[in-house]
């Protein structure tokens, strides 16, 4: 009989975590990008060295990394699993208030703020009845992006240290900064995680196998216009928040991501900042089709060229940035990254789903690296909203799916 998941344990971790405001900053220059991700960390740090993993560190960029020795005698592929540290910026962070309703009944779930999560809304809440859900208090997101797989990693690494019995490769367990913002992986050293296929913890629900991502480009748009008294500004002030108003207002309406779903494409203006002297404009360009990204990037450039018409004097300047690419194009390499984590939800008796995601993954990066690293569920519902919860039943679920795939990569040693 297989030992069971320590659920309250697994609970009590993720009530910790979640606590620790870990918001990325996106206008930071430093990795990582806030101070409380390097507190995660070492508090981690901390816990692993008391389960008994030896082979653990936090370094210098704030990243953690462990290694869970072979039980299989050795051999098999080493298997890395991944989840990140911070948490979106796009919804306010500070004073998270965990609250954990136990045995969900049904229907609406009203939050501390008088704010609902309703199954209208979100109708996953009708497959969740009898599960423990945890959510915020309504005024704050609750940070299971990606807390939910860092707890799940955790509690999974800790289950191995009970049970060596539980056969398993080499694994390789790393924590990574700032992914949220586009730079998960920019200190990752794939030679010091030496692994053969990588896992992140970091998708909704359960059963749910990404398989593909977005490709992504970053926009940064900087309007230098002309500030002066309004009393005398005519015919000599360029308004620079003008400008920048006008060109969102001349974005496609028809590429915008408020109206585009499955596999369309999108660019996403979403900040803006500035005043009539300089104003600074990003935006997004996302697609499942690689080459789609320089389309969207000559619509904005072409309107950024128009907006310098129409507001003579006003002086621009547009950077592109690449951010990561479609997941799918490298998991191809090793077919049974995939294969395996389905026939461990089938060997489970579960149903599982191959899907694609309209974002990406710290698995984006690092699979386009060489490291093919597909997406596996969390439990995670609502993301980057006041109304995120996060499912404990799902969460245990997923240490039992990543036990069962573990022991599958254990048996290559033998075939």
């Amino acid at each position: 009989m297989k030992p069971l998941i320590n659920r309250d344990r697994l609970l009590d971790r993720f009530l910790q975590y979640v606590q620790i405001d870990t918001a990325a900053n996106p206008h930071s220059d430093r990795y990582p990008s806030s101070v409380n991700q390097l507190r995660l960390g070492e508090q981690l740090l901390e816990q692993l060295r008391k389960m008994g993993v030896e082979h653990s560190e936090q370094d210098t960029n704030g990243l953690v990394w462990a290694t869970l020795p072979a039980t299989d005698g050795g051999g098999s592929p080493t298997v890395a699993l991944i989840a990140h540290l911070d948490t979106s910026p796009e919804a306010p962070s500070d004073k998270i208030q965990p609250q954990v309703i136990r045995h969900y009944d049904g229907g609406d779930i009203t939050l501390a703020n008088g704010q609902q999560i309703t199954p209208v809304t979100t109708p996953e809440l009708n497959n969740l009845i009898g599960c423990t859900l945890i959510t915020t208090d309504g005024s704050t997101l609750l940070g299971g992006d990606d807390k939910a797989g860092v707890a799940i990693i955790m509690e999974l690494a800790e289950h191995l240290m009970e049970h060596p019995r539980l056969p398993h490769g080499k694994l390789q367990i790393l924590f990574t900064c700032d992914e949220e913002i586009g730079r998960g992986t920019d200190k990752v050293d794939l030679a010091k995680l030496d692994a053969h296929v990588g896992y992140t913890l970091d998708g909704g629900g359960a059963g749910l196998l990404d398989v593909e991502t977005f490709s992504a480009d970053a926009v940064s748009i900087v309007l230098l216009g002309r500030n002066i008294h309004p009393s005398i500004a005519k015919g000599r002030m360029i308004n620079a928040i003008r400008a920048a108003a006008w060109l969102i207002d001349r974005l496609p309406v028809e590429h915008l991501p408020e109206t585009t779903t499955g596999r369309a494409g999108f660019l996403h203006p979403h900040h803006l900042q500035g005043s009539v002297g300089e104003a600074n404009l990003e935006l997004i360009l996302r697609s499942f089709e690689t080459a789609e990204l320089d389309r969207y990037y000559r619509i904005v450039h072409d309107l950024t060229l128009e907006a310098q018409n129409r507001f003579p004097g006003l002086q621009v300047k547009i950077d592109r940035c690449r951010q990561y690419r479609n997941l799918a194009d490298g998991l191809r390499e090793v077919p049974e990254v995939i294969e395996f984590a389905e026939q461990a939800f089938e060997n489970l008796g579960r149903s599982c789903q191959r899907t694609i995601v309209r974002g990406g993954t710290d698995g984006s990066q690092l699979t386009e690296k060489g490291l093919p690293t597909p997406n596996l569920s969390s439990g995670q519902h609502n993301i980057h909203a006041t109304t995120e919860f996060a499912c404990l039943d799902q969460m245990s679920a997923a240490i039992e799916h990543l036990i069962e795939l573990l022991r599958l990569w254990s048996q290559q040693a033998k075939s």
